[in-house]
């Protein structure tokens, strides 16, 4: 690593000193908690918004998804972009998009408006994500400190997803469809004059251009991805035009995007990152997680309310205890993580969150209010256990020059596993579902077919046949429905103990030294020596560490010839470091 590459990445810590990291963490969540509600607010806002403004079912699907698939294709961009600008910059532009972006939205009064306006919001969700964790991979160097913030800051994160479906319904009970926009307005205009006071300015290395024409292609490429992913998860055919054609398009975009990657002298990413069995591991792991939750949480959502029968609100509730022991998870990660290390951190998070999921294999016909909250608390626990660590263990892997690259490949996982959760458990739930009401007594097979779309569909088909055949089906929709759910389960199942089986990748215990950085400060050397303790080490490290502390203590009474810098700008100067 080159002397001015070092000195650039000392530079955040140096403007951040006077701020208070702590407070730079509160202001980071709650921008992270608006742009987590803003993913699913807008779900229970749908029939409302449908009953206002009339728009055609493309219309309406492009309502839905314009903000995830703009806002997962454009990661990499602006991740990337705010290494080399300044990510607080990047950040401050996304909050001022973000807050623009949610009043257009609700005052639309035309379809084609909410559709741009949520796109905006896609563009500023990306400004945003990213930037929160490579600010907080800066202003965080001590691995202990910086894992209790990313516990606080994946905490923060399921808070606002879980929580989004009940703010959203309160809402919509209370006012109207807009009000779940409107309410993003006062606290983005609070947190862009604190964040412009509080948050550090911290980039990457900066020598040489940014690739714009790779960034592209990186956008392009995930766009496709995601959209054909989403496609398919839909229930369109994998091999069809529209679900194929994206997907194609996408993976050779990305593929291009590698190999461009890794001839150029100054790439946007590190490729090399890969190579790294604990970066590339816990990239899987998030992937594996996600499509676990979103597609366990879409099903649940659909179980709540068509086969039990409760109101969105009540919904909303009964996920609560998922979002408490998310909370819990993150709260005490940090102290776990130190104590057991990310391997079997990650590891028995995912053996959990399977035991949940075959604990809720339970679940019948009837209500079960005890089975349903342990379930959830088990699955909350173990799955935010898993993310915590994952994500921990990526950040800590990549160097802080590219932390907005590595933040970016950490959110594009997250998208792209819960584009795939939906895709691949909505499709084996599909496959599950259908063949039970092939042959229902006294129904058509054309309203057969039609009921096999789904148990929403189903209902509605029953409400208009009436009578036996009516009920007939809506019956067997029913048992169909949790055969269903009870196959996705099992799938759901193995798939998290396949990825308990990828965190064996993943480092035993917890390395706490950062990565070396030179010059290194004799009394900051020695600060670091003094807390080894903090961190479990492994048994017969006496030696290393007495050794090691000898060459630093030696290294640190030597005299050091100052840099170019150094000699022209002595200490106290004033003068930022570039």
């Amino acid at each position: 690593m080159s002397r001015t590459n070092t000195a650039q990445e000392r530079t955040p810590a140096a403007t951040g000193a006077g701020v208070n990291r702590w407070v730079v963490l509160l202001v980071l969540c709650v921008s992270l908690l608006l742009v987590a509600l803003d993913a699913t607010i807008l779900h229970v806002a749908v029939p409302s918004l449908t009953e206002d403004l009339r728009p055609s079912s493309t219309a309406l699907l492009w309502i839905v998804d314009a903000y995830p698939l703009i806002c997962a294709s454009l990661l990499i961009l602006f991740g990337t972009l705010g290494d080399r600008v300044g990510r607080r910059r990047i950040l401050l532009l996304g909050y001022a998009l973000f807050g623009i972006a949610s009043a257009v939205a609700a005052l639309a009064t035309e379809p084609g408006v909410l559709i741009a306006a949520r796109a905006l919001l896609g563009v500023g969700g990306a400004m945003i994500m990213p930037a929160t964790l490579s600010i907080l991979r800066a202003v965080f160097p001590d691995r202990r400190e910086r894992a209790t913030a990313i516990g606080v800051w994946t905490a923060v994160a399921a808070v606002g997803a879980a929580t989004g479906p009940v703010l959203g319904g309160f809402l919509v009970e209370h006012y109207w469809w807009g009000s779940v926009f409107l309410i993003n307005i006062p606290l983005m205009a609070l947190i862009l004059p604190l964040g412009r006071r509080l948050l550090p300015e911290s980039r990457g290395a900066d020598d040489g251009p940014w690739d714009v024409l790779g960034a592209l292609m990186a956008a392009a490429g995930v766009l496709g991805c995601v959209l054909g992913v989403k496609r398919a998860g839909a229930g369109d055919p994998l091999l069809a035009l529209p679900t194929a054609g994206p997907l194609l398009l996408g993976a050779a975009l990305l593929v291009l995007f590698v190999r461009r990657q890794r001839r150029r002298p100054h790439p946007l990413i590190d490729m090399g990152l890969f190579s790294r069995a604990a970066f590339t591991t816990s990239v899987g792991c998030i992937v594996i997680g996600m499509l676990a939750l979103v597609g366990l949480e879409l099903i649940a959502v659909q179980y709540l309310q068509l086969v039990l029968g409760l109101s969105p609100l009540e919904t909303g509730l009964r996920l609560l205890p998922l979002t408490f022991a998310a909370m819990a998870a993150g709260a005490t990660g940090s102290y776990t993580l130190r104590r057991i290390g990310p391997r079997r951190m990650v590891g028995w998070g995912f053996t959990l969150t399977a035991a949940a999921v075959l604990l809720l294999t339970f679940m019948g016909q009837h209500d079960r209010p005890l089975l349903l909250t342990v379930g959830f608390v088990l699955l909350g626990f173990g799955l935010q256990t898993t993310l915590f660590s994952a994500y921990e263990s990526m950040l800590s892997e990549a160097p802080q020059r590219s932390a907005g690259g590595a933040a970016a490949i950490g959110e594009t996982s997250y998208q792209l596993g819960a584009g795939m959760g939906i895709a691949l458990l909505g499709s084996v739930m599909n496959a599950a579902y259908a063949p039970g009401l092939a042959a229902v007594p006294g129904v058509p097979a054309e309203a057969s077919r039609a009921a096999a779309n789904s148990l929403g569909e189903a209902y509605q088909v029953a409400d208009q046949l009436g009578g036996a055949a009516g009920g007939a089906l809506h019956q067997a929709a029913r048992h169909s429905f949790v055969d269903g759910l009870h196959v996705t389960l099992f799938v759901s199942a193995g798939l998290l103990l396949l990825g308990a089986v990828m965190a064996r990748r993943l480092p035993r215990m917890m390395e706490c030294p950062e990565e070396s950085a030179e010059p290194v400060a004799a009394e900051s050397a020695v600060r670091g020596l003094s807390k080894r303790a903090e961190c479990p080490a492994p048994s017969g490290a006496p030696e290393v560490i007495a050794a090691a502390e000898s060459s630093v203590l030696a290294r640190a009474s030597e005299p050091r010839v100052p840099t170019t810098r150094e000699a022209i700008e002595p200490a106290g100067s004033g003068r930022p470091a570039h």
